[in-house]
């Protein structure tokens, strides 16, 4: 059950982060309002990483700055190490 509900959450917070990168992109190209690269940073570190990804090539957004892609591809390194620890430790944790 645990475990379904953390997959849940990276649904919910990569759906969202999908539609942040979405609303991100709108307000690049209107000269609005910008996400700071920081919440678009730690949303993707907290698990939010797989709609990241995916909205970064359907949006076409945040592809091209060097310093932004280094930062997001470690965030995705550190998540995943976290996952994986998570993973195999989560029934123990809840027991």
């Amino acid at each position: 059950m645990a475990r379904l509900a953390l997959l849940g959450a990276y649904v919910v917070l990569s759906a969202g982060l999908f539609a942040l990168y979405g609303w991100d992109k709108a307000a690049a190209k209107r000269g609005g309002r910008r996400t700071p690269e920081v919440t678009l940073h730690l949303l993707a570190l907290a698990g939010g990483w797989p709609g990241a990804l995916l909205a970064r090539r359907v949006f076409r957004h945040k592809t091209k700055k060097q310093p932004f892609r280094a930062v997001f591809w470690c965030t995705v390194v550190v998540n995943c190490a976290a996952l994986a620890w998570a993973w195999t430790r989560l029934p123990a944790l809840l027991a």
